[in-house]
């Protein structure tokens, strides 16, 4: 069963939906497939304020206690306050699909160190450098050096990757991230991301009903 997986790198409920799509992915009936969105990319980034900033923190403590995913003290003092930099995917999109380019079998890992680096560790992940730094600490020197430098291959896979993600949003009325797309390419079904915070059981079967 082939899913594909809509997510963006700074979605907090994306973070809080990686325990069951780890679980997904060691399933030998499924096919998992990275697609990144940049929901938050481009023109949907935005200024961390104040307000989204407290919008955010609030949000985050109700994923928590939904998923047992942890947000750190880190990560409000060093990530939510920091009024210097956007809110913006791109940079940690831009890894993801470098190492999806290389590697797409440890995208996923990829996935989870950056999200990790930001919600626990309170690493800026909107930064190249630290970008780099989680990928060369999961032994992925080569890639984070052509993050360092992207050549127009790279840039291509991006917009393509994130282009096609999005257009199966729109084709199958996806209001948001995460979501999963079911089937094959010709006909998917929509998955919504709730059924991601319930039990892998329930999870399976809707999948399988889709």
């Amino acid at each position: 069963m082939h899913v594909g997986y809509l997510f963006d790198p700074l979605c907090g409920w994306c973070y809080g939906a990686s325990p069951a799509i780890e679980r997904l992915i060691a399933r030998p009936d499924v096919a998992l497939e990275l697609m990144p969105t940049g929901l938050f990319a481009g023109p949907g980034a935005r200024p961390m304020d104040a307000g989204f900033a407290d919008y955010a923190w609030s949000n985050d403590q109700r994923i928590a206690r939904l998923t047992g995913q942890p947000f750190s003290d880190a990560y409000r003092q060093k990530v939510l306050a920091d009024r210097t930099r956007l809110f913006d995917s791109g940079p940690a999109t831009l890894a993801i699909v470098a190492v999806a380019r290389v590697a797409p079998a440890r995208a996923f890992e990829a996935l989870k160190a950056i999200q990790h680096a930001r919600y626990v560790e309170g690493r800026d992940i909107t930064d190249i450098t630290v970008l780099g730094q989680v990928l060369r600490a999961l032994d992925m020197g080569e890639i984070a050096d052509r993050l360092a430098a992207p050549d127009e291959a790279l840039l291509t896979a991006y917009r393509s990757r994130v282009e096609t993600a999005r257009r199966e949003m729109r084709r199958l009325g996806a209001d948001g991230v995460p979501s999963l797309a079911v089937g094959n390419a010709t006909t998917p079904r929509l998955v919504r991301g709730n059924a991601l915070f319930g039990s892998m059981d329930m999870l399976v079967a809707e999948l399988k009903a889709a």
